[in-house]
């Protein structure tokens, strides 16, 4: 087990955003959060991050899995587009959280960073600056970044949110390779139910509370995603 929710609820500004929330993935998962704006899928995230607490039931996490070990990819960018440092040093802050009072990085941190950007097609333009990328160049580099972070979940929030759909599907294509090469398990929320359903195994669809929670083929089956895919599931 990597970690279950087990009967959450949760508020922001003192007000339920969301409750019953109730599921579990396991080493290899690959769950999307599906849901609309204001469903509590981000207040969802952060309770799993351990920066904001439950309002009721808990959240359990397995062994060896803790917040600095999670890889995190937020909604907002969180570098800025004029931040100096170039690509590789980005990359490699990705360790910060496990570095503790080092003040370099191991051989096997910088090993391990060069590995990742080569993964992820980042190499070729590690000495240029964050500043000087396209948006899709700059969301590899902090996947990148997160999956430095990561040991044995990568979280992702939004990911494609302003990327082109060239840009959009290749994102998608390279979680995916890395859920399948790395063994990483990943929650990703997302709007878009079609690549939703195309990459992940495993579902969970919040609307202020747990509509569903279960595996792909079952969602596809259910009325609930065949509303939100225009009527056509499995079967159709």
């Amino acid at each position: 087990m990597i970690l279950k929710c087990e009967n959450v609820a949760l508020s922001y500004d003192g007000r339920t955003v969301a409750e019953n929330i109730d599921f579990q993935i396991n080493e290899g998962d690959y769950l999307c959060v599906l849901g609309e704006n204001g469903s509590g899928k981000t207040t969802l995230i952060n309770a799993l991050l351990g920066l904001k607490k439950v309002a009721g039931g808990k959240i359990v996490y397995g062994e060896g899995v803790k917040a600095e070990n999670i890889g995190y990819l937020p909604q907002k960018q969180s570098v800025g587009v004029d931040f100096p440092a170039c690509v590789r040093e980005i990359v490699r802050t990705g360790f910060l959280g496990k570095r503790g009072f080092r003040f370099y990085y191991s051989k096997v941190e910088r090993e391990r960073a060069e590995d990742v950007m080569q993964k992820l097609g980042v190499t070729d333009f590690a000495k240029r600056s964050f500043s000087e990328l396209s948006g899709g160049q700059q969301k590899r580099v902090l996947l990148a970044r997160a999956l430095c972070s990561a040991e044995n979940l990568l979280i992702l929030d939004e990911p494609t949110a302003a990327l082109d759909p060239i840009v959009t599907e290749e994102l998608y294509e390279m979680t995916k390779k890395l859920n399948a090469e790395e063994k990483i398990s990943v929650i990703m929320v997302s709007h878009d139910v079609a690549a939703a359903t195309k990459y992940a195994n495993k579902i969970l669809h919040v609307k202020h509370e747990q509509l569903f929670f279960g595996t792909t083929e079952e969602y596809l089956k259910t009325d609930l995603a065949k509303a939100y895919l225009g009527g056509h599931g499995i079967g159709d």
